[in-house]
Formats: C-alpha cells, sequence, structure tokens
C-alpha cells in the first residue's frame, strides 16, 4: 500500500463534498473553507456524502497529487468533532484502512520523577 511520510501534516474536511470536484475545486476548498495553504506540506482529506469515497489533495515540489481510495461495500467512519481536524499521518492510514477513529483510544501519558 501506498504510505505517507511521518512528518506530512494531515488536515481531514468533515463534511462531505460533490465527488465530481478535481485538483482545482479541492485546492480552492483548502485556501477558503479550511484557511490552509494548499502548498504546505500537508495532506488534505475530503469524502462524499456516502462515505465511500475519499479523495485526498497534496503538493509534491511540481504539482499537486489527487488520490481517490472508492470502497466497494463498505463506508468510511469519518470522524465529525471539528469542522477541520488534524491528525497524523498514521491516524490516516487507520481511516483509509476502515479503522473507527472515534473508538480508538490511546493510554494516557504517564510522567515519572524516578525509574525505581
Amino acid at each position: 500500500m501506498f504510505r505517507f511520510d511521518e512528518g506530512l501534516k494531515v488536515f481531514l474536511h468533515r463534511d462531505a463534498i460533490d465527488g465530481r470536484k478535481g485538483i482545482n475545486g479541492l485546492v480552492a476548498l483548502v485556501e477558503q473553507a479550511l484557511k490552509l495553504d494548499p502548498f504546505a506540506p500537508a495532506v488534505y482529506a475530503f469524502t462524499n456524502k456516502r462515505r465511500d469515497r475519499v479523495k485526498l489533495v497534496l503538493w509534491n515540489r511540481t504539482g499537486f497529487w489527487l488520490l481517490i481510495k472508492r470502497l466497494e461495500a463498505d463506508r468510511f467512519a469519518w470522524p465529525r468533532e471539528a469542522a477541520v481536524l488534524e491528525l497524523t499521518v498514521e491516524q490516516l492510514h487507520w481511516l483509509l484502512d476502515g479503522v473507527d477513529l472515534a473508538a480508538m483510544k490511546k493510554h494516557s501519558a504517564r510522567h515519572y520523577m524516578r525509574a525505581s
């Protein structure tokens, strides 16, 4: 499977988009709706109303990439918290693999003064 570099930021557009949008339309959404820089080292993720397609847009030195994943029978568990949600690259891969991020909970961080 295609894997993204761990250093990239990932931004999800929460609301469904028109599936006919191409690179120009999605880049305009990044600028106008998300208020983000489409040329930044980041991946911008969008989904359709049925949640069976995901479109990813990112800039890479000389041009934009547009990646599309279409599910044949299932739906993506798209987070619904904020209008724009920032994820880690690892969480993006989980989302694309069908994991419901709302059901995932990490262990809380522990801070100790000594190791004995």
